[in-house]
Order: C-alpha cells, then sequence, then structure tokens
C-alpha cells in the first residue's frame, strides 16, 4: 500500500478515434492518426510521421494496468502538444479542442477515482479560447487549461493574450503549460534536439514572458504550472535578476524576477536528484509537482521517482510533491482524494 497519494501531473493521452480534419479541411497539416496494429500507431504531419505512439496513448485500462504496476493513485489527463495546432482557423482550431476535450472528460467520467482531466483551448483566437475555457471547466467538470508555450511566435506576454489570463484568474482555473514550436528548431534537426535542448529552452522564455511581463502583479490569483522542471529556467534566474536590476527601463513588475518565480508552480521532470534540490533551493517543495510525461520515451518511471531519491526531502515534503501540491493547484480537496484513494486501494488488496 502507498503510504501517500501519488499523482501524475504531466501524462498525454489521444482519442483511438482521433478526429480527421486533414480529410475534413484538405490541410495535411493537421495531426492525424493511422494505427499500425492494436497496440500502436503513426501521428502523421504533411504526410510524414511525426511521432510512434503505444496504445498506452489511448486505452485507459492500459494505462490503469500501468498506473497500478507503478504505485500511481491518479493521473492527470492533457493532450499531446502537436494537436494544439493554433496556426489553424480558429473556428477549426475550436472543433479540434472541442473534440479532445469532450474525450477527456468522458475518460475521467468513466474513471473519476484514476482520472483528472485538462483541457486545450484555441489560443489563437481569445474570444473562442475564453468560451471554451468556460465550457470545458463549468460544463465539462475539466480541472485547468493545457496551453502551449508560444502562440504562432508570440510570447504569453503578448497583450493579444491578456484577456484569456485574466478570465483564468477569475474564474480560478489553473494552467499548464507546455512547450511547442520550439524557438531555433530550425537549427535542431539532428540528434533529437529539439527535445532535449529545444523544450527546455522553450519553456524558459515562456516563464520568463510571464515573470516579466507584470501579470503576476495584476493577476494575483493566478496558478501556472511549467512542464519539464521549468525548463533552464531555475539556471536562468539569477541572470534575470541581474537584468532586472541593472536595466529598469525595462521593468513592469514591482519585485525582481526571482520573487515571481516563487509564485509559479513545476513539474518535478529533471531526472536527477541534484536538479531537483536545485528546484527546491530556488522554488520551495510547496511549488514543485511529480509529473512523468507518460507514455513517452523521455518520460520518468515511475512518476515522481527523483522525488523518492532525493534524500533532503522528508516524509511530508515528498508527500506534497507526489500529491497535495497537484490537489492545491487544482483546486481540489485532498481529503476527498485521500478517502478515494484509501478506498481504492482496499478494493485492490481484496481482489
Amino acid at each position: 500500500m502507498n503510504q501517500h497519494l501519488k499523482i501524475d501531473f504531466h501524462t498525454h493521452i489521444i482519442s483511438e478515434e482521433y478526429l480527421d480534419l486533414r480529410e475534413k479541411y484538405g490541410d495535411n497539416r493537421w495531426p492525424v492518426l493511422e494505427k499500425t496494429c492494436d497496440c500502436g500507431a503513426n501521428i502523421i504531419i504533411k504526410g510524414k510521421k511525426f511521432r510512434e505512439i503505444t496504445n498506452q496513448t489511448w486505452d485507459a485500462e492500459q494505462r490503469i494496468k500501468d498506473m497500478d504496476k507503478e504505485g500511481i493513485d491518479l493521473q492527470v489527463l492533457s493532450p499531446i502538444p502537436v494537436t494544439f495546432s493554433y496556426w489553424s482557423e480558429p473556428e477549426q482550431g475550436l472543433e479540434m479542442a472541442k473534440f479532445q476535450n469532450d474525450f477527456i472528460a468522458s475518460i475521467t467520467k468513466e474513471y473519476p477515482k484514476r482520472f483528472i482531466g485538462l483541457a486545450t483551448v484555441p489560443l489563437q483566437e481569445v474570444d473562442l479560447a475564453i468560451k471554451e475555457m468556460d465550457r470545458a471547466v463549468h460544463e465539462l467538470g475539466l480541472k485547468g487549461i493545457q496551453i502551449g508555450s508560444n502562440v504562432n511566435g508570440k510570447n504569453l506576454d503578448d497583450d493579444s493574450l491578456e484577456r484569456f489570463f485574466q478570465a483564468a484568474h477569475e474564474w480560478g482555473v489553473p494552467l499548464f503549460v507546455h512547450p511547442w514550436e520550439t524557438l531555433g528548431r530550425e537549427r535542431m534537426p539532428r540528434h533529437n534536439f529539439m527535445y532535449m535542448v529545444g523544450m527546455p529552452s522553450e519553456t524558459a522564455l515562456a516563464a520568463g514572458s510571464i515573470i516579466m511581463s507584470g501579470l503576476l502583479d495584476k493577476y494575483p490569483n493566478l496558478k501556472i504550472c511549467f512542464a519539464h522542471g521549468g525548463g533552464s529556467l531555475p539556471y536562468l534566474l539569477p541572470r534575470m535578476d541581474k537584468g532586472w536590476n541593472v536595466w529598469p527601463q525595462i521593468r513592469k513588475t514591482k519585485n525582481p524576477p526571482s520573487h515571481y518565480a516563487k509564485l509559479l508552480y513545476f513539474d518535478s521532470l529533471v531526472y536527477d536528484e541534484s536538479n531537483l534540490q536545485f528546484m527546491v533551493d530556488r522554488f520551495g517543495v510547496d511549488q514543485i509537482i511529480a509529473g512523468s510525461d507518460y507514455p513517452f520515451l523521455l518520460r520518468e518511471a515511475p512518476s515522481g521517482r527523483v522525488v523518492d531519491r532525493l534524500s533532503s526531502l522528508n516524509n511530508t515534503e515528498r508527500e506534497k510533491i507526489h500529491g497535495l501540491n497537484a490537489l492545491h493547484f487544482l483546486n481540489l480537496d485532498d481529503e476527498q482524494y485521500r478517502r478515494s484513494n484509501e478506498e481504492e486501494l482496499v478494493r485492490n488488496e481484496m481482489r
């Protein structure tokens, strides 16, 4: 039996019967799913294989088997970032977002004690994005929104996006930022650098944009979590503080960048204990949430392994990172989920 609740905050899911907008709109930029067998498929973009995926990506029962094997009580489900499709016509993007949100909501309703869902929205048109956020959270019961690290090259501090953040603040909707369309990708055709270097750099740029923008002064209750441990942000913060101090003309905030970094959340996907310790020192234990990137190759298995291996953490701190911080971020009642978890564990032992 687990000593405490374990939530994998960072996982991705896609429908096995994925919506084919390539065929509908005659545009091969739309990602489509082509099954290779019952156990796998390829995501195809522009006629080329973008990524191989396994049935873990769509099969809830297989996910639950993996969770039980690895001691994970709940997964937080997010779309695969390439499906954001912010480049598309807004109404078409809304169609794709609705399809994915309906699918994720159906999984969370079928397995309410094993899965929590995040939605996606068409951020290329803020009015539509706000409308779909309203539907996804207040009608479908999804618990937050996953957004990309930029919108067609616009950083997250772009003025055109502020109304979206304002609405998330007013409704108390948490946001999970995942890198996509990474900066410098034209220089990363080899070595899979887009995943290893591009994504951490892109995440730092997204987080830095939020930190420097003044949004967290203006909307103090805004909850934002960044994937992959914030990328290279923890290492860059002293340099950002230095720049904020020596260039007063760039300041849009009351305090230096390191102050606002401690108001953000970050998943724990950094693989290495010294890196996680660095995050704890920079941000504090309460801002870190265990997440694995399940079911992809760069995932941590099991989720939170690095948390368990960091000897400086006490049991209370591990309990926060493994589960309680995720519940707090998602505005969920920890007592309810603790009870649900205990009931599920008892049922499993009786089988």
